[in-house]
């Protein structure tokens, strides 16, 4: 036996010394976008107020998911031809360009264009920071690093509205934009010397970059006019919304992988099923509190009691599935005690779908007066958890499936496909609920039950994540 071998080189942790400062700065800035996106809903009907800005109000919310579909193609672009820095870099500029133009705004338009411009940055930066992880870290803490991004997003989904509010009532709205720079900018200083290590050898731009960049404008401006026709009533929201989702159709199957819209193995099935389950899980989040307080007699706090618990257990179904070793690995490697090897790559996947369609089926019980109300929570923590396990295992797989230079267009393509799909079912939504006067237990139920459809859908394409096998050679 050899020293190496009876001497086992302990596994690399994601604080270990050589990552400590980068994993502080990379989580912090995904802790930093997800509190600006949550936050500003808070904020933003005392912004309208004060600057006399409620014909621009869709446009503060749908503008900057355009500019952040735009600049998802660009930085994946950037990224394979040029490597993850100077996207991050940009990506905090004009991320805090923009918080900073909003925060001292004196008209509507102004605050309008620094969200554009706030937006931009966050798109560039959430690919970039995907790259970041595929060259930077050890293939063995993908699965905990991703997870650490998860519990990022959860956090600021606990903490982050009752935060804004605070800061609007005790220091005023502009706070909500001008404080966040100043954790930013350092976050990103943290992973400066980090970044210069990651080795990115320049090659030319991918053959259709230029045309990559004007199919995403289109597919921008349809998701812009898809969220401002959602928030409309009548014959004209129909319209738009019509018209929206052709750009969508027209647009975005040129953004993602070949395959994608026959359900092709491997890449294109797993961008899909992020796809899936984000509509899943933003459907029936957006009409439990609305439902809960309209059937069931609840107060607006306590119906967002309920939400707290799905993203506590899909913290805890990401804390789950980042101490899963990797498929086919050994148990009790490094010494440490591990949890049971999953089979294929498909069983965190399936078992999260499974999780969502059950969990959103089971809160969908709970329209009923005569179903006990902890039936409906139960329901939505198995949900939340089946999106903790499902979330992370995804993006390991396309990394896993991502050829060097292509990690950054693929890392685009799954977070296209999670916004794309979730704005165009959160439409449908909008529109199942304003059919007749008021939503009613019908509404309610159809939401839930189409979530819960997508999910199962899922379930049925799972193993389809794993690529078919090569043929024989010659």
């Amino acid at each position: 036996m050899t020293a190496a071998a009876a001497c086992p080189v302990a596994p690399e942790r994601l604080f270990a010394p050589r990552l400590r400062a980068m994993t502080v700065g990379v989580v912090a800035l995904v802790s930093l976008i997800a509190f600006e996106a949550l936050a500003v809903g808070t904020a933003m009907p005392t912004v309208a107020r004060d600057l006399d800005g409620l014909p621009w109000y869709g446009l503060a919310f749908g503008g900057p998911f355009a500019s952040g579909v735009v600049a998802m193609v660009v930085s994946g672009i950037w990224c394979d031809a040029r490597g993850p820095r100077a996207p991050v870099w940009h990506g905090v500029g004009w991320f805090v360009a923009g918080l900073l133009l909003a925060g001292t705004a004196s008209t509507m338009s102004v605050l309008v264009a620094g969200r554009l411009l706030q937006g931009f940055g966050s798109g560039l930066l959430s690919v970039a920071l995907y790259v970041v992880v595929a060259r930077a870290y050890p293939e063995a803490l993908h699965r905990r690093i991703f997870a650490a991004f998860a519990a990022a997003w959860v956090v600021p989904s606990l903490v982050g509205p009752v935060l804004a509010g605070l800061i609007v009532e005790h220091l005023g709205w502009r706070w909500v934009f001008l404080a966040v720079p100043a954790v930013a900018v350092p976050a990103a200083l943290l992973i400066q010397p980090s970044l210069r290590a990651v080795v990115s050898p320049v090659v030319r731009l991918a053959a259709g970059a230029a045309a990559r960049v004007g199919w995403a404008c289109g597919a921008g401006v349809s998701a812009a006019l898809l969220h401002y026709g959602g928030q409309q009533r009548g014959a004209s929201a129909v319209g738009v919304v019509a018209a929206a989702l052709a750009g969508l159709l027209c647009c975005a199957p040129r953004l993602l992988p070949a395959g994608f819209l026959r359900a092709g193995r491997g890449l294109p099935m797993v961008i899909g099923l992020r796809g899936l389950a984000s509509a899943a899980f933003a459907s029936a989040e957006v009409v439990i509190p609305l439902m809960l307080s309209r059937e069931r007699g609840l107060s607006p706090t306590e119906a967002g009691l309920m939400l707290t618990v799905g993203a506590l257990s899909w913290s805890a179904g990401s804390w789950l599935q980042g101490r899963l070793p990797a498929p086919g690995s050994a148990p009790g490697s490094g010494g440490r005690a591990r949890l049971p090897v999953p089979g294929s790559p498909a069983t965190l996947v399936r078992a999260g779908l499974v999780c969502i369609a059950v969990g959103t089926a089971t809160v969908a019980l709970a329209v009923w007066p005569a179903v006990p109300l902890p039936v409906g929570v139960l329901g939505w923590a198995v949900a939340g958890l089946g999106m903790g396990l499902l979330y992370p295992s995804l993006s390991v797989l396309t990394l896993e499936l991502s050829a060097p230079g292509e990690q950054g267009r693929n890392s685009s393509s799954l977070q296209l496909g999670d916004s794309l799909f979730a704005a165009s079912v959160l439409a449908l939504t909008g529109a199942v609920l304003a059919v007749g006067s008021a939503p009613g237990p019908g509404s309610y139920t159809a939401v839930l039950v189409l979530a819960a459809v997508l999910a199962g859908l899922g379930v049925l394409l799972a193993g389809r994540v794993v690529p078919a096998p090569a043929g024989p050679a010659g």
